[in-house]
């Protein structure tokens, strides 16, 4: 089905948008454009300049805490992160309308190939790091999801021969019912359970990415993760694995320093370690699962060129400035303890780390121990300060590590900065959510780097 095709079948009919976001707002555009009768319904009871124009389009505005109220639409676009069975959407759905979202109506309309990756951390980079690859092979490249920007408006200008390369969340994935041509889990841990019902239920989101696959389609696992492991036999099609800690028969795995890849015609060297600019023996992972997934579409020579010059995306362990014999890194993506236990191990030195959010119910116990033996100074703000504090007191190797609170980042800056010396590394590395006082990951890394930035 191409895009117009879809559209018009919406022609006339009642549709609700749910959460107006970023992702959501050309697809409002879009069903105004075909014909459709949109509310546009959000928690925020003020929309601004966009509401204004909104109303002027001739949309229905629905705002505040009872925005789910009245349900009734033919057609739902749910956003990613509204659970699809709260009671109002339930109830809706239980009388008739049918529910979907941006992404989904995009996995109908794509006339192309397309690439998706999920997993609990490295999403943003192993995609990034496919889209690029795909891109200096020649390729025309469409990247979404979770990262760039929305798709579907796109669809009707995308090509057969392009290729969309999608960063897909458990949010994203609960409802999907296609799954792309490859899939990639770059690994699972217990994450997003202030969302999810359990860890079985973040899980069984994730695994949506590849359950819908056929059997010439491909699905990439990580082979040193137990629970991705599990779910690699669940998969309908093709699997391939890729491995940093053991030699994989089918994939992409480390021997030594030397990237390999191998498959039933044989073994070859790729690249080594040393080729990789991004610091991270998790960044060795990304590579490999991104390696794992394009093997076949992209030369070796280009992986390893682009590999070489690759500094890295934005808010992932991002090197501010250096001032004073000082590097300031911003790792703001790292909305977990996993993530942040991987921005240490990214550091042969004991850093200064700047922690702490809104706490998204797991468990901080695995930090404690990563942060000991890691860290040289710990400066701690937001909402879960108390339970990393906890988690590093508590933990068998704490041997006195000094912990400091601040109330927010100009403190905690200002803080690392008067104690930091010349060899030193301060990263920003949160182990949580933006959510007590940022918008998004995004917007709490950019004002702890203006922060940086200003000292003088």
């Amino acid at each position: 089905m191409d895009l117009d095709t879809y559209m018009n079948s919406l022609r006339g009919k009642r549709a609700a948008v749910l959460g107006v976001g970023v992702s959501n707002r050309p697809l409002i555009e879009l069903l105004v454009d075909h014909g459709c009768a949109v509310t546009a319904r959000d928690k925020k009871t003020d929309l601004g300049d966009f509401g204004a124009e909104l109303a002027a389009r001739g949309v229905a505005l629905k705002l505040g805490e009872d925005y789910l109220a009245d349900l009734t639409e033919d057609v739902i676009f749910r956003t990613p992160g509204l659970r699809p069975d709260l009671p109002p959407i339930a109830a809706a759905v239980e009388r008739g309308s049918r529910l979907t979202s941006e992404m989904e109506a995009f996995f109908h309309v794509c006339p192309c190939p397309m690439i998706a990756v999920t997993g609990s951390d490295g999403k943003t980079t192993t995609t990034t790091i496919i889209s690029e690859l795909l891109r200096r092979a020649g390729r025309t490249v469409h990247v979404g999801g979770n990262i760039g920007h929305p798709l579907l408006s796109e669809a009707a200008a995308m090509a057969p021969t392009d290729w969309a390369v999608l960063e897909l969340s458990s949010f994203q994935l609960m409802t999907m019912k296609k799954s792309p041509a490859i899939a990639v889990v770059t690994n699972l841990s217990p994450n997003h359970l202030d969302v999810h019902k359990d860890y079985a239920e973040y899980i069984a989101a994730k695994e949506n990415i590849f359950t819908h696959q056929s059997a010439r389609d491909l699905a990439v696992f990580n082979a040193d993760n137990a629970d991705t492991v599990r779910s690699a036999a669940k998969a309908p099609g093709r699997v391939r694995w890729f491995s940093r800690q053991k030699e994989v028969d089918e994939g992409a795995f480390l021997r030594g320093t030397s990237v390999v890849v191998r498959d039933g015609q044989g073994e070859r060297v790729v690249m080594d370690t040393a080729d990789i600019k991004l610091p991270g023996v998790h960044n060795v992972e990304n590579y490999l699962a991104a390696i794992a997934a394009v093997d076949g579409l992209v030369s070796d020579e280009t992986i390893r060129d682009f590999a070489r010059e690759f500094g890295g995306v934005e808010h992932r362990i991002e090197l501010v400035r250096e001032r004073n014999g000082v590097r300031w890194y911003n790792d703001s993506i790292a909305s977990s303890p996993s993530r942040t236990i991987a921005g240490l191990r990214s550091f042969p030195e004991k850093v200064i780390l700047i922690a702490g959010g809104k706490d998204k119910g797991i468990s901080y116990a695995p930090l404690g121990p990563e942060v000991n033996e890691h860290v040289k100074l710990l400066i701690l703000c937001g909402a879960t300060a108390g339970v990393i504090r906890a988690a590093v007191e508590q933990a068998d190797n704490y041997a006195g590590l000094e912990i400091l609170e601040v109330s927010d980042y100009p403190a905690a800056v200002a803080l690392a900065d008067s104690r930091a010396k010349a060899g030193d590394v301060v990263m920003l590395s949160p182990a949580s959510t933006s959510f007590d006082r940022f918008a998004n990951f995004m917007e709490r890394g950019r004002v702890f780097k203006d922060l940086v930035n200003a000292l003088r």
